[in-house]
Parts: C-alpha cells; sequence; structure tokens
C-alpha cells in the first residue's frame, strides 16, 4: 500500500476572477495596484484583478486531493519545472518545512496543495500541522485602495455597520489621508484605520508631518510601509515622531525584491517598527511568527486579494499563531465577484471563522472554476 501515496496527477486551472464594480477605488481613480512588473510593463501599470491566477488540484494515488492556488502572475515554465519533479513522489517522503521546490513566488502554491493533502491524508484540519490554533476566530478588516474624500466616510460607514472595526487604505501623497480621517470619525465613530503608503511617503519629513496631523485625528491604528523599505534608521525616527504605531510588510511572496526571513530580525534590531504585516507560506509564516512571538510583537497576515483556498490558508495561519493579533488582510470575497469554493468561508465581522474538517475545510466549486477558467493543463 506504500505507492498509494504518490503524487498522481497536477491540475492546473488558470482563471481571472474580477472584482464587484466600484469597489476597488472611487471611478474616478486610475491607480493600479499591482507593484510588479508584468510582461514589458512596469510595476504599478496593471489592476490586480486583470491578472491571471492559478488554482492546483493535486491528487494522490489513494484518491486524496490537495487544494492549492498560486499568486497572481505566475510562471508556467517555473510551474511546469516543478510539476515535472513533484510526479511520483511519496507525499510521506518530502519535508513539509523544507519542500524540493526553488525559492520562487510560485512555492507557495504547491505548498499549499501539498499541507493540504498531507493533512487530509491524516485526517486532521490544517491548523494542527501548524501546531495546533490559538484561537477559535481570526480578527479580520475591511479594504479599499484609494477614494475621493466626497466619499469616504459613507464607504467606510457601510463596512462599519456589518461589524467591521477596522478599514484599510491604499494611499499616497496626493491623497488626503487627514481629511479621510476626520470622515470616518464622523460617519463611523469608533472604527480604526490602517494606512499603506506602499513605500510611497517618500521621505521621513513627509511622513512625520503626516503622522502628527493623523495623531491629532485619532483613529489610525497603524501606517503599513510608509517609506522605502531599506530606510530603517528613519523607521526608527518615525516611532519616536508621534503615537501611531510604525509596521513593514514583509512579503516573501515578493522574491525578485529580495524580501527574505532575515528581514524580521533586521527591523527588530533597529527599533525600526512597532510590528509588521507578514506574506508567506506556511512554514515560512511559521518561522515568522515565532521571531515576532519572542519579540512581544503582533503581526497579521496580509494577502493581495486572493480567492479562496489562499485565504483559508490564511485564515489556518493566523489562528495557530500567536503574534496573529491586529486585523488580516482577508477581504477577498468582499472584493472580487467569487471566491471560487463550493461554500465560502464564514465570516461575522470583524472575525473570520475557522474552517473545520480534514485539510483546509474547503472544496472547489466546479461551477465556479468553468465560469472564470481561461485555460486548463493536466499533468500525470
Amino acid at each position: 500500500m506504500e505507492h498509494r501515496c504518490n503524487i498522481k496527477k497536477l491540475e492546473f486551472f488558470e482563471v481571472v476572477v474580477p472584482a464587484h464594480d466600484g469597489v476597488i477605488n472611487s471611478p474616478s481613480l486610475n491607480k493600479p495596484l499591482h507593484m510588479l512588473p508584468v510582461g514589458g510593463k512596469k510595476g504599478w501599470s496593471v489592476q490586480f484583478d486583470q491578472l491571471p491566477k492559478l488554482i492546483l488540484r493535486l491528487e494522490l494515488d489513494n484518491g486524496v486531493v490537495g487544494l492549492g492556488e498560486f499568486y497572481r502572475d505566475h510562471n508556467w515554465q517555473v510551474i511546469e519545472d516543478v510539476t515535472e519533479q513533484l510526479l511520483g513522489q511519496d507525499i510521506r517522503s518530502i519535508s513539509l518545512q523544507n519542500l524540493p521546490i526553488p525559492l520562487a513566488r510560485e512555492y507557495d502554491g504547491f505548498e499549499c496543495a501539498i499541507w493540504d493533502a498531507f493533512a487530509k491524508l491524516h485526517g486532521m484540519p490544517l491548523y494542527q500541522l501548524l501546531g495546533g490554533k490559538v484561537r477559535n476566530r481570526v480578527k479580520v478588516g475591511a479594504w479599499s485602495s484609494h477614494r475621493e474624500l466626497a466619499e469616504v466616510g459613507e464607504w467606510s460607514a457601510q463596512y462599519h455597520q456589518q461589524g467591521y472595526d477596522c478599514i484599510k487604505f491604499k494611499c499616497d501623497l496626493d491623497d488626503d489621508a487627514v481629511g479621510w480621517c476626520e470622515e470616518i470619525k464622523k460617519h463611523a465613530p469608533g472604527m480604526k484605520v490602517i494606512f499603506d503608503p506602499n513605500e510611497r511617503w517618500e521621505n521621513a519629513g513627509e511622513a512625520r508631518a503626516l503622522l502628527r496631523d493623523l495623531e491629532k485625528v485619532g483613529n489610525v491604528l497603524l501606517i503599513e510601509d510608509p517609506l522605502p523599505k531599506w530606510m530603517v534608521r528613519d523607521y526608527a525616527d518615525l516611532r519616536q515622531c508621534s503615537s501611531v504605531k510604525i509596521v513593514q510588510h514583509i512579503s516573501l511572496p515578493y522574491v525578485y525584491q529580495g524580501q527574505r526571513i532575515h528581514d524580521v530580525i533586521k527591523c527588530i534590531e533597529h527599533g525600526a517598527v512597532d510590528g509588521f504585516n507578514f506574506n508567506a507560506g506556511l512554514a515560512k509564516f511559521r518561522q515568522m511568527d515565532a521571531i515576532a512571538s519572542a519579540a512581544n510583537m503582533y503581526c497579521w497576515h496580509g494577502s493581495e486579494v486572493d480567492l479562496g483556498i489562499l485565504e483559508a490558508m490564511y485564515v489556518h495561519q493566523s489562528a495557530a499563531a500567536q503574534s496573529c493579533i491586529w486585523p488580516g488582510d482577508i477581504f477577498g470575497r468582499m472584493i472580487r465577484s467569487h471566491d471560487l469554493l463550493e461554500t465560502p468561508l464564514r465570516f461575522e465581522p470583524p472575525f473570520a471563522q475557522v474552517p473545520e474538517g480534514a485539510g483546509l475545510g474547503v472544496e472547489l466549486s466546479r461551477d465556479a472554476i468553468e465560469k472564470f477558467s481561461v485555460s486548463q493543463r493536466q499533468f500525470d
């Protein structure tokens, strides 16, 4: 019976799932959010929901199926090369914390499917492979990209009425972040705000002035990546100029930007941050959580406004992570027109419930896959 745990087949479904109308940003604004270059285009030139995503259905000889989801804009050559290595391998012989896959943006999609299959093989939920959950539900927030000042208050209020107590915005120096906070305070009293400039507040002088004005309004929970990441001394200085928390986003899928686990240690050593937004696969997120927990710092799980499989993985990770206290970026379902799940994740704002059952605890919707699929490939 030993051969019945071999990886028998990998099916890939390439999908494009658009966002709901109007939910990304104000109709008058055109600010694409995909930071990485796409083909011959520079970063920040393509909106994220225009890019394809890849769904993986990995099947073992014994019929157990593991599900995976890749980050947007995958590399098919990498996918095919890794698939060739995995076919025929006994899943029990693979080290879950060190897969036989090179460092690449595609790593986490394969990892998700392998861990899901392994957990199902042993009849346990995925969070058990992470050491067990430390909470039964995960704090999550609402989200928007850039908004016009005139609509930001009512836009935030609709989420506040649903039960969300925090909303995250993309912003740059052209946006009136202080005015946004004043409008939110008026329309959604008690709601906290996270700003993510994606390193676009340019320099510490601009950032200091904004932080002091935001502090006066009083409803900002934290600022994520106000400055370029390498400016760790300026990050440390920003922490001293106001009570607003300063956070860095350590996103390991941005492998081509050089982001690594040791960036967490560097930020802590320099006193540069009050906490983190972590984006990573299962094994590496656990490592970063351990570092943050040892330093008595908080984090949350980031995202790329993903579909249901990755979001289910994020919920399992967040439930098992000691440091994962702040509202997570698990909001793809409110932004995209479908999550591709047969039964959606259960949200009771401001929380997401942890899926039960073996593995990820979710199933693909074949109807949704068929509707949004643009191509399909199978390897066996």
